[in-house]
């Protein structure tokens, strides 16, 4: 199905998202979409798959003009949207929450369905049992149930919305080995993308968006080099991290054990120091979100002591962490670290915490106005939290914290970001940590633990090894022991 956007504009109030975007794309064919966090790529996804209406222009599938009311018209005609974080039900079965959006009629046909997604599964070999619950499943393991699904309703044209985001390498080359078996099956891939790497390594032709424009369009072979020109219109220097000289321990852990449910992480002694970074690394559910919420006092350990700045806060509620100078910052943005529905300017009075009776609105205003310009949201005062992009809600949690912290605590905090964005994230990180800051992150980004980490702790199958060295470690050691090999279990 080959398909034609013409002179496609959207707009959100002052915002225009989409400007004049016109897009020819072969069937067959993996197409890149790359842009900044706010160019426009997923608002232009989302047009095509039938979630928003454009304002204006015309979008041709095999030569005829569509208008898609909803994603359901859309998927009739042969469209299908995979969604940055998959459109599915966890408390169903893998085989009920196949079956969704299967216009089969009154008594839905089991058998037929059980069979599809039988036939799919031997197709790309995939491994899901029809009866283990979503819920069960990793990030990967869910994608490769969505693209199951939309095939078998018909989909021609596969959007996937930065598929890449939180799923692990080995999930990532069995997801780029079914695309690539789909293309040549004539299916036609749309790839949207801010990784220059995912895009180098698997599209055959790139478009590039800015600001709502396409910039420009190139075909492969191409270099990282001319997609940062055509995303940000000229390249992005990297700076040198600065040395910054430890000082007294800020966290101390002697003896700590975390569990839930699912998993429990062996007894862990660990002492962070003031200007001090140290990355978590592993698969994710390996234990670093545990082990970071102990850390915050949102979960209490099971045996141990947890020490901040020498007093012991064992049993302590999370706004005590606050009042000691701890902070956490959490991967589900909009889920736990802000408040849909709430403007920017309201973010701001809930986080001064103050305990005036009467909320002086002018003054938050202005503040807000002041930190939107300081940490370049794109946005207003009274821009709700959930319009804004990936990459602006989280320069608004850097925004919301207040000076002076002892620690930060950090789960995947670029995950999402385009690269201007994640060094931007970083260089505010790190210009806390020159006065005094602690900062302990985890990240799926092997690049990113080894770039920015003084230390590293490493999470496997329920064991955590021995503090690594950064500058010592390579990204193959790390790899390795994020599989198990040579794991040592720390005393």
């Amino acid at each position: 199905m080959r398909l034609e956007l013409k002179h496609i504009h959207k707009h959100f109030g002052a915002v225009h998202a989409n400007d004049d975007i016109c897009l020819t794309i072969e069937s067959g064919t993996i197409h890149g979409l790359l842009g900044e966090n706010g160019a426009g790529k997923s608002t232009l996804m989302k047009i095509l798959s039938g979630f928003i209406r454009r304002d204006a222009g015309e979008i041709l599938l095999d030569g005829g003009a569509v208008a898609f009311k909803n994603p359901a018209e859309a998927i009739r005609a042969g469209v299908g949207m995979l969604h940055q974080d998959p459109l599915d039900f966890p408390p169903l079965t893998v085989l009920d929450d196949f079956l969704l959006g299967r216009e089969d009629g009154f008594i839905q046909k089991r058998a037929r369905a059980l069979a599809d997604l039988e036939k799919f599964s031997r197709q790309f070999g995939f491994d899901l049992a029809p009866d283990a619950l979503v819920s069960a499943l990793t990030v990967g393991e869910r994608q490769q149930l969505e693209i199951m699904r939309l095939l078998s309703l018909g989909a021609k044209i596969l959007i996937f919305d930065e598929p890449t985001t939180g799923i692990s390498l080995p999930q990532k080359i069995k997801l780029f080995e079914t695309l690539r078996l789909l293309a040549q099956q004539g299916m036609t891939i749309i790839f949207v993308t801010h990784k220059l790497q995912d895009a180098e390594d698997l599209c055959g032709k790139v478009t590039v968006l800015r600001l709502g424009k396409v910039t420009g369009e190139v075909t492969c072979p191409f270099t990282a080099d001319q997609l940062v020109r055509l995303m940000f219109g000229q390249s992005l220097e990297t700076r040198a991290r600065a040395t910054v000289a430890l000082g007294e321990p800020v966290l101390e852990l002697r003896d700590v054990c975390v569990a839930d449910y699912r998993l429990r992480l062996p007894e862990i002694n660990l002492q962070v120091r003031s200007g001090e970074v140290i990355g978590l690394a592993g698969i994710e559910g390996s234990g670093q979100r545990l082990f970071l919420r102990a850390c915050a006092g949102l979960d209490q350990p099971v045996t141990g002591e947890i020490q901040l700045g020498g007093a012991r806060m064992n049993r302590r509620p999370y706004r005590e962490f606050l009042e000691r100078g701890a902070v956490y910052l959490p991967a589900g943005r909009l889920e736990e670290g802000l408040v849909p529905g709430l403007n920017l300017t309201e973010h701001f009075i809930l986080a001064k915490r103050s305990t005036e009776f009467f909320v002086n609105w002018p003054a938050a205003q202005t503040c807000a106005q002041t930190r939107i310009q300081e940490y370049s949201i794109r946005g207003v005062p009274t821009s709700r939290v959930e319009a804004l992009s990936g990459g602006n809600q989280q320069r608004a949690l850097l925004a919301l914290l207040q000076p002076g912290l002892k620690l930060i605590l950090l789960e995947h905090p670029t995950r999402g970001l385009d690269i201007e964005s994640t060094m931007w994230v970083w260089s505010q990180l790190l210009e806390r940590r020159t006065r005094g800051t602690a900062i302990l992150f985890a990240s799926a980004d092997l690049d990113e633990i080894l770039e920015y980490s003084d230390r590293i702790l490493v999470f496997s199958g329920g064991r955590v090894a021995r503090a690594l060295n950064a500058k010592e470690t390579s990204a193959h050691q790390l790899g390795e022991l994020i599989a198990g090999k040579g794991m040592e279990i720390r005393d």
